[in-house]
């Protein structure tokens, strides 16, 4: 009995795509315009706060300066720029600026088509979530809610008062985690370098920037005067059989929290994106649910 012939008036059924892939699809395909809106986010903020307090009632009535016009010096602000008026702010103000610009995974719901090309694996490392400016002589650090948790001399660009190079208020701006046992800063993104700004590369271009510029430094090497915490980068895997089998049961100097998974083709993107994901068990977390400070679990786990 010859096998039935395929219909080829019948539909073809394309195989069920899950939310989380539809939305890291839209999240690759709308990058470069929510860079453009980034960007442009960046000017507004920049400028508004680079122009001068108005001195006197015929000042405090002219209008906010529009998201297209220049800054105080006459050019387009930089990231450099932003982040110097960005440290300018107080109280809550620079609480919250500060606490939307970490990039937060989603949970892994189901495994991304093309895993071991496209995404690269690491194992998290526990602790708490921070991220660490350099400048002017000092290092500083801030936790998600946007509050210092340290202040301290650093080797990395700038961070210190010994062997300052280049323009004092050249930024450096590092995603990190603290691993409280052995103080050691774990560098798990790379925002901004000496003041150039990173957001716009991919993660495989960021991941081989932070490894290559650390060595530059010496922060990798243990506390010293001028150097009060060692800044580690956390190994970063292609996500094939072995690199997953490396972060999952693979040793490390720290204790794991789980694993992180970054699309190789990602800008930075400040908030939840599915474009980084986070996988927790037993095996690789001792922490499988976020609690606060309190023990409550929160609405969001990130």
């Amino acid at each position: 009995m010859a096998p039935p012939q395929h219909d080829p008036r019948r539909p073809y059924k394309r195989p069920a795509i899950s939310d989380q892939q539809r939305r890291r699809d839209s999240a690759l395909q709308t990058q470069s315009a929510r860079r453009a809106d980034a960007q442009a986010r960046a000017r507004s903020l920049a400028n508004s706060l680079l122009s001068p307090q108005p001195s006197s009632p015929a000042a405090a009535d002219q209008p906010p300066p529009s998201p297209d016009a220049r800054g105080e010096r006459g050019h387009d602000p930089t990231v450099a720029d932003v982040a110097s008026a960005a440290a300018k702010l107080r109280g809550p103000d620079q609480r919250r600026w500060f606490a939307r610009q970490i990039m937060l995974p989603e949970w892994m719901v189901d495994a991304p088509p093309h895993l071991a090309r496209d995404w690269h694996v690491s194992a998290r490392p526990a602790g708490k979530r921070c991220m660490v400016v350099s400048s002017n002589g000092i290092t500083i650090s801030r936790l998600r809610n946007g509050t210092i948790l340290h202040r301290f001399p650093s080797a990395l660009p700038n961070g210190s008062k010994k062997g300052l190079s280049g323009p004092a208020s050249s930024y450096s701006i590092l995603d990190c985690i603290f691993h409280e046992p052995d103080e050691t800063y774990y560098i798990v993104d790379m925002i901004c370098w000496r003041g150039y700004s990173l957001y716009d590369c991919t993660a495989e271009f960021r991941f081989f920037w932070v490894n290559s510029k650390l060595t530059e430094t010496s922060a990798g090497d243990p506390p010293s005067t001028y150097h009060r915490y060692r800044f580690s980068v956390v190994p970063m895997y292609e996500s094939t059989l072995e690199g997953l089998q490396a972060a999952y049961s693979g040793s490390t100097p720290y204790v794991k929290d789980g694993l992180l998974f970054y699309n190789k083709h990602a800008h930075f993107q400040a908030g939840i994106t599915p474009l980084t994901l986070v996988w927790k068990d037993n095996t690789c977390s001792q922490y499988l649910i976020d609690t606060d400070s309190e023990g409550q679990v929160p609405t969001e786990q990130h």
